[in-house]
């Protein structure tokens, strides 16, 4: 049969759970024309398409950061940046390109200075010993909120950290 070609294989932990339970989200990277990444967040596993397409698989609760950016020949035309839970499939969710079958957005900026300051944010975040996938989502809504204010958002301790995993724990 000429024209099919298999599936490259999968990578990572959970190449036995089905596809179509967990969130796809695919990634694009052509040089100083289109680059799609995930800033953090953790997979399931990884499909390599071709040398510049991937796909990246997360399960129902997980948090990710998807940074995409385009430009043509007269500058930048996308600068996104979308901080989302994956969602269980059948859930309501928003959708977003590139990612099926959508997310539960938490946080959502457009412009290079606004992607930059999250960006910023996300890096003080991790330099205070904590993952950015599992902050809490109250504080990436509120970053959103705050940002689309002009305001600046209140810095994410491990104090606050520390409350919402006790939170989160006891079932508040």
């Amino acid at each position: 049969m000429t024209g099919l070609v298999a599936a490259p294989p999968c990578v990572g932990r959970a190449c036995a759970e089905p596809s179509e339970h967990l969130t796809q989200v695919e990634l694009v990277w052509i040089e100083k024309q289109t680059e799609h990444w995930i800033r953090f967040g953790r997979e399931l596993r990884e499909q390599i398409l071709d040398r510049r397409r991937r796909l990246l698989f997360f399960p129902p609760g997980a948090t990710f950061a998807l940074v995409r950016w385009a430009a043509n020949e007269h500058g930048t035309v996308l600068s996104r940046l979308d901080i989302m839970r994956a969602v269980a499939r059948g859930a309501a969710c928003q959708t977003v390109p590139t990612v099926t079958p959508g997310g539960d957005f938490l946080l959502r900026v457009d412009g290079w200075p606004k992607v930059e300051r999250v960006l910023q944010l996300v890096d003080a975040i991790e330099a205070a010993g904590i993952d950015p996938g599992d902050v809490s989502p109250d504080h990436w809504r509120h970053v959103h909120n705050r940002l689309a204010a002009g305001e600046t958002p209140r810095t994410y301790t491990p104090a606050h950290h520390r409350a919402f995993l006790l939170r989160r724990e006891i079932g508040a």
